[in-house]
């Protein structure tokens, strides 16, 4: 019985421990779960990050990470700030951190709070990329070539006549009225800061006054310096305000969207008004038709002519499509004036009804040493030419922009865009007007003659019917997708009007305008490019290809020409859209158009015409 006794004694003392041990972890448990996020808080306060790498941008937010922030949006907004103002907020994210990182640890540290559900990820910019040309200059030059696929030439013209910005106080104002602009929605929200929010109002009222009467430094008014101080005081105030830092990036990037909105339509307003002055006569160049028609119908008493010699096949015969007089003149007296012998030329220009007498009086006005010059309105002529060009009026040669890709992966700055000019409707009329010819060299109003062209007259062509420069960059088989299930080899270099030698006994005995006018009914859903794809195939194996120094084409678009190339070429071609009579014309090739023209014509005094 004792045994049994001690027995049930000794198993009551275990259980009762075991209840002990068990009360105390439960107590251990509850103390844990309070001191865990006790702890927690104490180091988020204290500035330690989080196991996912999160961290809240709050009003003790590390100095490292403000930079970052701030450095993120310096790039953001980069493209459209001037390099000081990129400058200015680095150099101030460093200073604000250098000065954070020497802060006592028992004073407040500087910073922008921000409510605690934002959350960022913590960002790491290279703020030397902002500046350094070298690493953005691809993503420049792809942006270029871009440009030029949708806008054409222009965007060469653009950045060749890119003119360097001189009204510096204008930008900075600007740049101040951006940045105001940007802080006073988040100021106008704190009513503490209701003075701050008037004067910032005030000061961005009085800017955009002064910007909308001032484009320029000389236009400002005299007392702008010391507004363009009072508003960089108030954004200097504004930036010490502790406000919302989403609501100024937001209203940034609102500012960034219509600037950007605002280039882009003036990028578009440019490119139409290039194309306007591209595609549009001069004003100048329409008083001198207007003057000159006027003048003809005063007085005829020079108006002779030696018609025996139009007609004479022994003589070398010049054929000009033009409606430009000075284009025109400059063809035939750069011709002339290299000629060894000027009595055995002969030139014929075929224009329009509206130029017809304005051209006929100044080449009767104007000598070119013995050449004589016959004046032709096609318009007039026989209407059986006609019938079978189902054609009134002049066309000139047209020129066409060809862009392709080099290969299927290249950028688009590899890209290549090629001007090819081809025969017009009404060079398919030659046969026909010229019946007692047997040859011709067709001349285009945008070229410089700067040798003797007489070798062309004895060119044996062996069996071909037209003589010209051939580009092979631009093949027929890369055109095929245009030339639909024509056959044709796709190998055959296409070729450019210019200079040309045509045989007119081989045209007629071929019968080359019955075939292009065929081909152009056939392509005639191609609209304008019709004209290009039928010449091609029309003349496809019947073209003799003259020697790349007869002709030196792309004065009209390309800035990098070769000038030892220019001086050698026996005729420069202005091919593309900057011709030299415009404004928009090439400087550095002017002068080799401009010095076969006499300035000093009363006519030109008149109408101030001065390439």
């Amino acid at each position: 019985m004792k045994g049994g006794g001690g027995g049930g004694g000794g198993g009551v003392a275990p259980a009762k421990r075991r209840w002990r041990g068990l009360a105390i972890g439960v107590l251990f448990l509850v103390v844990l779960s309070m001191l865990v996020p006790l702890g927690f808080l104490l180091g988020l306060h204290n500035g330690f990050h989080s196991a996912a790498g999160i961290m809240p941008l709050q009003h003790t937010s590390s100095p490292g990470d403000r930079s970052s922030h701030i450095d993120s949006l310096v790039r953001k907004l980069g493209p459209t700030l001037q390099k000081d103002i990129l400058k200015g907020f680095i150099n101030e994210a460093k200073n604000e951190t250098s000065s954070t990182n020497v802060t006592p640890k028992n004073q407040q540290r500087k910073g922008i709070p921000v409510p605690p559900q934002v959350l960022l990820q913590p960002l790491t910019i290279n703020i030397s990329s902002i500046s350094d040309k070298a690493g953005m200059k691809g993503h420049v030059d792809e942006s270029e070539g871009l440009c030029e696929l949708k806008y054409g030439s222009y965007c060469i013209w653009h950045e060749e006549n890119r003119e360097e910005m001189k009204d510096s106080k204008v930008k900075k104002l600007k740049d101040q009225l951006f940045v105001a602009r940007a802080y006073f929605p988040s100021i106008a929200k704190v009513p503490a800061q209701s003075k701050l929010s008037r004067e910032l109002r005030q000061n961005i009222q009085e800017l955009e006054r002064v910007l909308s009467e001032s484009t320029t430094d000389a236009d400002l008014p005299p007392e702008i310096e010391k507004k363009s101080r009072r508003m960089e005081a108030a954004i200097a105030r504004a930036k010490s305000v502790s406000v919302d830092c989403n609501n100024v990036d937001k209203k940034l990037r609102q500012i960034f969207d219509l600037t950007e909105d605002e280039a882009n339509f003036h990028m578009k307003q440019s490119a139409f008004l290039y194309q306007l002055a591209v595609q549009t006569m001069p004003k100048s160049l329409h008083c001198l038709s207007m003057r000159l028609t006027v003048e003809y119908f005063k007085d005829h008493s020079f108006d002779k002519e030696l018609p025996e010699k139009f007609s004479d096949p022994t003589l070398q015969h010049y054929v000009i499509f033009s409606n430009n007089v000075i284009a025109s003149s400059v063809v035939i007296n750069s011709t002339v004036m290299h000629a060894r012998e000027s009595m055995n030329l002969v030139f014929h220009v075929l224009t329009d009804g509206q130029n017809y007498f304005a051209m006929k009086l100044w080449f009767l006005k104007n000598t070119f040493k013995d050449a004589v010059i016959q004046v032709l309105n096609i318009e007039h002529l026989n209407s059986e030419y006609y019938d079978k060009a189902t054609l009134s009026h002049l066309t000139l040669p047209v020129e066409f922009r060809v862009s392709f890709h080099s290969s299927d992966n290249a950028p688009a700055i590899h890209d290549r865009t090629q001007y090819l000019s081809i025969f017009s409707h009404s060079h398919y009329l030659l046969p026909e007007i010229f019946r007692n010819l047997e040859k011709v060299v067709v001349l285009d109003d945008d070229v410089v003659v700067q040798q003797d062209l007489s070798a062309l007259r004895s060119l044996d062509m062996a069996g071909k019917v037209i003589g010209a420069v051939q580009i092979c960059s631009v093949r027929l088989g890369q055109l095929r997708s245009y030339l639909g299930g024509s056959s044709f080899d796709k190998n055959s270099c296409s070729w450019m009007s210019g200079l040309n030698v045509i045989d007119l006994v081989m045209w007629r005995e071929l019968g080359i305008s019955e075939t292009y006018w065929k081909l152009v009914k056939e392509k005639v859903s191609m609209k304008e490019g019709s004209a290009l794809l039928a010449s091609l195939l029309t003349f496809q194996d019947l073209v003799y290809a003259l020697d790349s120094v007869w002709v030196l084409s792309g004065l009209g678009h390309d800035y990098g020409l070769n000038i030892e190339g220019i001086e050698k070429a026996a005729v420069l071609h202005y091919n593309g859209n900057m011709k030299p009579w415009l404004d928009l014309g090439i400087p550095k090739y002017k002068a080799y158009w401009k010095k076969f023209l006499n300035q000093e014509d009363q006519f030109l005094s008149e109408c101030n015409v001065n390439p």
